[in-house]
């Protein structure tokens, strides 16, 4: 990271009466005018600009940052699967773990995609093999996050997936409509946060017992892989305090080396679409971790942006690092990608192996002591159910012998 006063790597430095500030273009600074729409994102860019962006210019929304309610313990916010679900772990034993990764699922104004999606995880669950748990990569419910809408978004589409559903909370998760009415993550809360586990009463003829996750952002351990989540709040392009900075350092450096280790945040790090792109801000607080512990994730879930996409970054020279957007998981409106399969983006060198953006569904990994292997779920417009992105990558422990060649992300 540039010390203050040099060139960011994601922007170029400023003299301000506020101290160094990141330009950004004009374009990114340029207030929203009668009649005008946002600003998409440029053919050939995987992150939408360089550093601090502005305020938004939507001011019906409250999309600043939002205070985080009370955890239910001390740090480091672990939550061990043996612990909590024994049954699920003795499966496991030395493998294959499988789980469900879904993302941006809620389906507001128009619930068939999201049905249809929850309707081929339950027929998965047939299967051979079938998922042990759902992890969820955020925005549960839509647009703010509101308790009430858990029944309609949450609670009834799931109704006959039997797995456990873990989660991060995404940016709309966290937004809040009324302050005086609401409190940011308040509906999450209810069902993820539950001191004491129980049905909640809105949940009505599908109920579900509650989750007593220690946190917004937590880690989840399991006999083959260790989640670290992420909580990167409401603004766009995500923010993090330095106490999730601390928390994500120390998480890295703890991580136990006999199992693969998988980051997930509701921001995208990288993305080839035109509506959202990925995050440099998030690109700094991974780098940041990798820089001070030498370790590098085997696999990054991400949400945010309404399809699917699997990039890759070189970060350790074995192999390339996978980052994933999985945010097709039912929300009505899906974001185009501006590039093709193949394409390596001018800004990052990170290259987009698989994309689809005409598509709603979810993605599984099965994991054991070598591999992570991925298959994505897609489902056209008309419900049709098919295979869509396959992937293996390893799962043995990547840690860099010289930390301070981390690529600038």
């Amino acid at each position: 990271m540039p010390k203050s006063g040099e060139a960011s790597p994601h922007g170029d430095k400023t003299n301000s009466p506020y101290g160094n500030m990141v330009r950004t273009s004009p374009i990114v600074r340029q207030r929203l005018r009668p009649g005008a729409v946002r600003a998409h994102i440029k053919k050939g860019q995987s992150q939408a600009h360089g550093g601090v962006g502005p305020l938004s210019p939507l001011t019906h929304r409250n999309t600043g940052y939002q205070p985080l309610p009370p955890p239910l313990g001390l740090p480091p916010y672990h939550y061990d699967l043996t612990e909590h679900f024994p049954d699920i772990a003795q499966h496991i034993g030395d493998g294959p773990m499988v789980c469900d990764i879904l993302g941006d699922s809620g389906g507001v104004k128009d619930g068939e995609f999201q049905d249809r999606v929850s309707a081929a995880m339950v027929k998965a669950l047939e299967n051979a093999n079938p998922s042990q748990f759902c992890y969820h990569v955020g925005d549960v419910v839509y647009f703010t996050g509101a308790h009430d809408d858990y029944y309609g978004q949450f609670y009834e589409p799931y109704e006959s997936y039997t797995p456990p559903i873990f989660s991060i909370p995404g940016n709309h998760d966290g937004e809040v409509d009324d302050p005086k009415a609401q409190t940011s993550l308040d509906g999450w809360v209810a069902y993820f946060m539950q001191k004491e586990p129980d049905v909640d009463p809105i949940s009505h003829d599908a109920p579900r017992v509650g989750l007593n996750l220690p946190n917004p952002y937590w880690t989840f351990t399991t006999p083959l892989a260790t989640f670290i989540g992420m909580y990167t709040n409401v603004p766009e392009h995500g923010s993090i305090d330095s106490d999730q900075q601390h928390w994500l350092t120390n998480e890295f450096h703890t991580a136990p080396e006999d199992r693969a280790l998988i980051l997930a945040l509701h921001h995208p790090i990288y993305s080839f679409d035109v509506f959202h792109s990925g995050s440099s801000k998030m690109a700094d607080a991974l780098e940041n971790a990798i820089r001070d512990t030498g370790r590098v994730p085997n696999l990054v879930l991400t949400g945010h942006v309404h399809d699917y996409q699997r990039i890759e970054q070189t970060i350790a020279p074995d192999s390339p690092t996978p980052f994933l957007v999985v945010g097709n998981g039912g929300y009505h409106n899906l974001h185009k990608i501006h590039s093709n399969n193949g394409d390596v983006a001018a800004d990052t060198k990170a290259k987009l192996i698989y994309g689809i953006d005409s598509v709603w569904g979810y993605l599984k990994l099965t994991i054991d002591k070598k591999t992570i292997k991925g298959q994505s779920t897609e489902i056209d417009k008309n419900g049709n159910p098919g295979k869509g992105d396959s992937f293996s990558y390893p799962a043995g422990p990547i840690i860099l012998k010289n930390s301070k060649s981390v690529p600038t992300l």
